[in-house]
């Protein structure tokens, strides 16, 4: 699970569907990313739509156990 990624999208008050619908994705394939069922790994283009919908550094997808990834 990226409880990271869920961390900085409910701070930053949008919901997964506005993410998705601002990185171009469905919600059910950004949800996904959030578990960690799809994603892995992420493209970078899809990692930076994401990231701007969020406001921060893309590379965190890449450097996940850095920012705090759950193994489970």
């Amino acid at each position: 699970m990226r409880k990271w990624l869920v961390d900085i999208r409910t701070s930053r008050k949008k919901s997964q569907q506005e993410v998705a619908d601002a990185a171009g994705i469905s919600q059910s394939y950004y949800a996904g990313i959030e578990t960690g069922v799809r994603g892995k790994p992420l493209g970078v283009p899809i990692a930076k739509k994401i990231a701007a919908a969020l406001d921060f550094d893309w590379n965190l997808f890449y450097d996940e156990v850095g920012a705090g990834e759950d193994s489970a």
